[in-house]
């Protein structure tokens, strides 16, 4: 199965791990992502702040020239998946926007039809390529290693496609797949802090820190947000002076702890450029 993937700006910086490893996982499952040519940013959180109609034009844009390829269009941040999947939301809840966009879009000669259907890489791993495939996939178990699935609070907002707010299941699912062990974990959903590590880092620092505080039972945080991945993984210092206690948990991306299951190496993974070591500090996993 082939699909149009956009990357989204993290992916190709802060989170290279991220985009490099979903690309080899998913080639190792049989399928591929085909990068969309000349996509742009999708306008991340703060661009509605600025204008509601470029909120919307800039990930209309993209949209457009996934609906020319005539391919669903996959993105592994959630926030690229937040506001692209709203777009044909909001066509369909405000009508008067068509004309609008096909304004804006005509000026790069493009326009769109509402027919691009937005999926995100978790979504079309667990239930395109399937669990049964990943777990046929699987070179090396992960027996013993305790996983926490989080999920952040963007990746359930489309509730209605494919993930309830509240429980969400897909990621554990995965995890089981690769023979590891979902903790129970009742934070899954909530906020890291996102920007708010950049604007008003106190909260942000405080917000990170429950969820890495309710996680210690574990021995890895797996995500599927770039976002969540940064301010889990780069401010345990921070947030080991918030807690009074010494932090040190590893935080990969799916796609990362799939792929080690595959038997594929660091490197192919980009694993050296997670802040907290994977290798050094998954104790469970040197036992496996």
């Amino acid at each position: 199965m082939k699909y149009s993937y956009m990357p989204g700006c993290s992916l190709l910086s802060t989170a290279r791990g991220y985009d490099t490893s979903a690309r080899a996982v998913v080639r190792e499952l049989g399928s591929e992502l085909i990068e969309l040519d000349d996509w742009n940013c999708c306008g991340a959180n703060a661009i509605e702040s600025v204008s509601y109609l470029l909120s919307l034009a800039l990930p209309a844009r993209n949209l457009a020239l996934a609906e020319q390829a005539n391919r669903e269009l996959v993105t592994g941040c959630s926030s690229c998946f937040f506001n692209l999947f709203k777009i044909n939301h909001c066509l369909r809840q405000e009508p008067a926007l068509q004309g609008k966009l096909d304004e804006i879009l005509a000026a790069a000669g493009l326009r769109y039809s509402a027919t691009c259907r937005v999926r995100h890489l978790m979504d079309v791993i667990a239930n395109d390529i399937g669990v049964k495939a990943v777990t046929n996939r699987v070179e090396r178990k992960l027996t013993g290693l305790k996983v926490v699935p989080y999920y952040g609070c963007q990746i359930v907002r489309p509730s209605d496609e494919y993930n309830g707010p509240y429980l969400p299941a897909a990621l554990d699912k995965l995890i089981v797949a690769v023979g590891a062990e979902p903790v129970p974990y009742l934070w899954k959903t909530r906020c890291c802090g996102g920007v708010l590590m950049t604007t008003e880092k106190a909260v942000g620092v405080n917000l990170a820190a429950e969820i890495l505080a309710a996680a210690q039972s574990a021995d890895c945080i797996v995500t599927v947000c770039p976002t969540c991945q940064m301010n889990l993984d780069a401010y345990q210092s921070e947030i080991s002076v918030e807690l009074g206690v010494r932090i040190r948990m590893p935080v990969l991306f799916l796609t990362q702890l799939l792929g080690l299951a595959f038997g594929l190496t660091e490197k192919d993974l980009l694993l050296d450029l997670n802040i907290v070591p994977v290798s050094g500090a998954l104790r469970q996993l040197q036992k496996i």
